[in-house]
């Protein structure tokens, strides 16, 4: 059920923003192998011209398997969609993102682009952060504020995860729904905090693949600049 809501939210979203001559930010995660598939099969059959950024490891080896023009943003720095899944979606369209270790990537794409669209199954649907998603927000950190990070932010954690640029994530648990802007600021002004997966009015729409077989859409006001 899931996978198939994914897969429909997926194909909405590049159907209904991916045009011709265009170059696509590609997420991570789940939900973007079917957006990907969605992408290279429009590709070949409408003859599209697309060149793709990929926002992860795992998101580039998806475009080269399919074939896709891969580039990156030393030489597009300008894209003029990014689609990526979430973690969770609030009513805001503000998002938990980061999940799986490459939010800081995620976040610089998701900024570079003139429009920036989340996909997500049904499962990611909140009116408030926290009701769905229970593993806290990720925090990229290096190495070296590693423990004094924690220590400042309570938070609980086996053992680091790794991202892509070698540093270590944390999982800031919440209490309530906040005032995410201010939340945000406020964990970046922290010494060694690289990012947070709180994407905060850089989401224009987010489609949902429901259990019903339908897609639901959520639209915010154009984007304000996330700094």
């Amino acid at each position: 059920m899931a996978e198939e809501a994914k897969k429909l939210a997926a194909y909405a979203a590049v159907d209904n923003h991916v045009q011709n001559n265009q170059v696509v930010g590609v997420g991570s995660g789940s939900t973007i192998v079917y957006a990907v598939d969605r992408l290279a099969d429009r590709v070949r059959q409408e003859k599209l011209n697309i060149i793709c950024v990929p926002t992860s490891f795992q998101a580039r080896q998806l475009i080269l398997q399919h074939g896709l023009t891969l580039s990156d943003l030393d030489r597009h720095p300008e894209l003029d969609v990014a689609i990526d899944g979430a973690d969770e979606v609030d009513d805001d369209l503000t998002l938990i993102k980061g999940g799986g270790g490459c939010l800081t990537q995620e976040k610089i794409v998701a900024g570079c682009a003139k429009h920036f669209v989340v996909i997500a199954d049904f499962r990611k649907d909140s009116k408030a952060l926290g009701e769905q998603w229970k593993k806290g927000i990720p925090i990229e950190v290096i190495p070296m504020a590693y423990v004094p990070v924690n220590l400042r932010m309570a938070v609980s954690k086996a053992g680091p995860v790794v991202t892509d640029n070698s540093n270590f994530i944390l999982d800031w648990k919440f209490e309530q729904a906040q005032n995410w802007k201010e939340v945000n600021t406020a964990i970046k002004m922290i010494p060694g905090v690289v990012e947070t997966g709180l994407f905060v009015g850089m989401a224009e729409r987010a489609y949902f693949g429901m259990e019903d077989g339908s897609v639901k859409t959520r639209n915010t006001t154009p984007k304000s600049p996330p700094y």
